[in-house]
């Protein structure tokens, strides 16, 4: 049964709908922040195959339309009416629970005794157990230590709770009364997803609709393709870097060639770094994972924004995503801080997709997502988990476009927590919450400033940790001659003789009187800075993302007494010279912008000579992987300044370590001859 088109658009407008309303009532009910504030859930609903035909555009997390309910289904056998499956398993449920926090439900939907549907929700919930508060720490090494591992099971059975699985739940958390809040707020979103489904039965038929379910998905896919079609087909290499794995120093790879042709794309991720030993690998199983795919879904509803919001904007993508690396790992990997790789996968397929449609995509937003969480004493022995704030950096600038300042929804919706609600429920006093002037890249269009954070501590003895703290040496890169944007920073005691900067942290203990503050990095710019409106400059400081200083450095436009000096700026100008766009010709040429560290980095390690080591690394057992990487980068390493890439490296240094590194990718090549 194909439906018309007028059909097919009230229903995919109803079925939308639905899962709006199980987002509403999920946050109205939730008990933490994580729900009510932060908004870090979302609901859909999911066909017979288990893949979501309708999904959320205005709340809750946006970029899990491609996860797949279908092996959690199986693995719990048949179901009745009433059963809701639980899981937060990532190898279990083959990449649909990708972080242990992170509780998913399954309900399904009968109608006439059979099946015509599921109702599915996701929340980040408050701590699941493992080594630290809240459950996630960046240098964890298996995904045993980040919490209770919950395979697919039937919490509920005939609409009563497991009393079994319930008590698992509460003896393993450290937060048990507010876990069950958000999980009661769940299936009370699945209740609210069956009800609405139910009445739109009522209303159009079992067959019109589970019709719909079906034709929603192709005509999704269509107009993706129709998209893609428009790209010019060829294939784009680009590469980016996490500033390192929390527990050396050594950076991780991203690399992604992505070919267009005939309406499709192939990722292939091949020459990205082998698993690390550390919580950033995404557990992606070799699919078309969310967390792999997500620009693909920007680029076609940026292009067509009439495409429906379901897993068939994916049916054009392929994946190519090694077994045993970064973005594919093997079990036992420790995955709880996978979204700071997922935001650097963005921004790959950010700057690939750039090579194709320069005047469509942006440069690098922030590139930083930092759940600043507190772990405060109860009085009890126990303690108090929230989260503060999901800070965020900019977004970047496109042709035509500044950035948005302090606002990124690359990979999520995720909302700010109110000041005076984050003071209720914990013992600080947030004492600056605002922009960060000069963080963003210059740019004929300015790249999105960062955030400034910065909290004081009224309870001693109480933990602050920030996962995802990135881009705090990689910068987020200009485009088409936009310069880059301000790492990030976190300081502790700013400004007081016990100031310190610190670098990522796992557990961060502080006491009545401390102050924290977080600096996230701006985004990249778009396009000459001197080909900027002084005028626009001239706003940019009147609004305080710029100073008046910045203004003259970074643009060549001089300001005194509120008014742009024209005579001066039109020599300042000139002094500064027309800006080398490095990234115009070629589909493989890197992105400009990229700043100093970078570009030092890749002089040192090229991306070709990476590409190959990559690909030996990752072919090598597990148990020998990590070792052999970590053998060669001391020894190409050891030719370079302590502090490198921030410090800079004579030619001939830069020479060696380059030589190093190509007999290490050279010996794996020997042994592909020899087999």
């Amino acid at each position: 049964m194909r439906l018309d088109p007028v059909t097919l658009a009230i229903l995919g407008n109803k079925l939308a709908a639905v899962s709006e309303e199980m987002c509403l009532t999920l946050q109205r009910t939730g008990r933490t922040l994580y729900v009510k504030e932060t908004a870090d859930f979302a609901c859909a609903l999911a066909g017979l195959d288990g893949r979501f035909f309708a999904y959320p555009r205005s709340i809750g997390v946006s970029g899990f339309v491609g996860l797949e309910c279908a092996p959690a289904i199986a693995a719990v056998g048949a179901l009745e009416p009433g059963d809701v499956i639980l899981t937060n398993d990532p190898y279990r449920s083959e990449g649909l629970a990708t972080h242990l926090p992170d509780l998913h439900m399954i309900e399904p939907y009968f109608h006439d005794g059979k099946i015509i549907a599921y109702g599915w929700c996701f929340v980040h919930c408050s701590d699941v157990g493992g080594r630290v508060p809240s459950s996630i720490s960046p240098v964890n090494t298996e995904i045993f230590q980040e919490g209770l591992r919950i395979p697919p099971v039937k919490l509920v059975k005939k609409g009563e709770m497991n009393p079994d699985v319930a008590l698992f739940l509460n003896a393993n958390s450290r937060t048990p009364d507010a876990n069950m809040g958000d999980i009661r707020a769940m299936l009370a979103a699945l209740t609210a997803g069956r009800r609405r489904l139910e009445q739109t039965i009522s209303q159009h038929g079992a067959e019109t609709v589970s019709a719909a379910a079906v034709d929603l998905v192709a005509y999704a896919a269509e107009k993706a393709r129709t998209v893609l079609a428009r790209v010019p087909a060829g294939t784009y290499s680009f590469s980016d870097y996490l500033d390192d794995d929390a527990a050396t120093r050594l950076p991780v790879r991203i690399a992604l060639a992505a070919t267009f042709a005939d309406g499709e794309v192939h990722l292939d991720f091949t020459g990205t770094d082998p698993q690390v030993a550390t919580a950033m690998n995404i557990p992606s199983r070799g699919r078309p994972h969310a967390w792999l795919t997500l620009r693909v879904l920007a680029l076609v509803n940026t292009l067509d924004p009439t495409t429906p919001l379901n897993v068939g904007m994916l049916a054009p993508v392929k994946i190519t995503a090694p077994e045993g690396s970064l973005v594919n790992p093997q079990e036992p990997a420790a995955v709880g801080v996978r979204h700071a790789a997922a935001i650097r996968v963005n921004d790959v397929l950010n700057g690939a997709f750039g090579k194709a449609l320069p005047d469509v995509m942006p440069a690098a937003s922030s590139g930083t997502v930092i759940p600043v969480v507190m772990a405060e004493p109860d009085g009890r022995g126990g303690r108090r988990v929230q989260v503060i704030e999901p800070m965020i950096g900019g977004t970047g600038a496109r042709k035509g476009r500044d950035g948005i300042d302090g606002r990124d929804s690359g990979i999520s919706n995720l909302a700010n927590n109110p000041v005076e609600t984050v003071e209720a429920e914990l013992g600080i006093e947030i004492t600056t919450y605002a922009l960060r002037p000069d963080s963003g890249g210059a740019g004929q269009w300015r790249g999105g400033c960062g955030m400034e954070l910065t909290f004081q501590v009224l309870t001693d003895d109480s933990n602050v940790l920030g996962r995802g703290l990135e881009r705090l040496l990689f910068r987020p890169w200009g485009s088409n001659g936009g310069k880059p944007g301000m790492p990030g920073q976190l300081i502790l005691n700013r400004g007081t003789e016990r100031e310190s900067h610190l670098g990522k942290i796992d557990v961060l203990t502080v006491n009545a009187g401390d102050t924290v503050t977080f600096l996230t990095p701006g985004a990249g710019g778009w396009g000459d800075p001197a080909a900027r409106d002084p005028v626009a400059v001239l706003d940019d400081v009147a609004n305080g993302f710029v100073t008046v200083e910045a203004a003259a450095r970074d643009y060549g436009v001089v300001i005194a007494d509120g008014a742009v000096d024209a005579v001066k700026t039109a020599d300042l100008r000139k002094d500064m010279g027309a800006s080398t766009l490095t990234n115009a010709p070629g589909p493989n040429a890197q992105v400009s912008g990229e700043g100093p560290e970078r570009e030092r980095w890749d002089a040192a390690f090229p991306a070709g000579v990476m590409d190959r080591l990559n690909r030996g690394l990752v072919a090598l057992p597990g148990a020998v992987r990590q070792r052999r990487r970590r053998d060669i980068f001391e020894a190409v390493l050891a030719e370079l300044p302590e502090g490198f890439p921030r410090v800079a490296a004579s030619k001939n240094a830069v020479d060696a370590a380059r030589q190093r590194l190509e007999a290490a990718a050279g010996s794996f090549d020997d042994v592909k001859q020899e087999a």
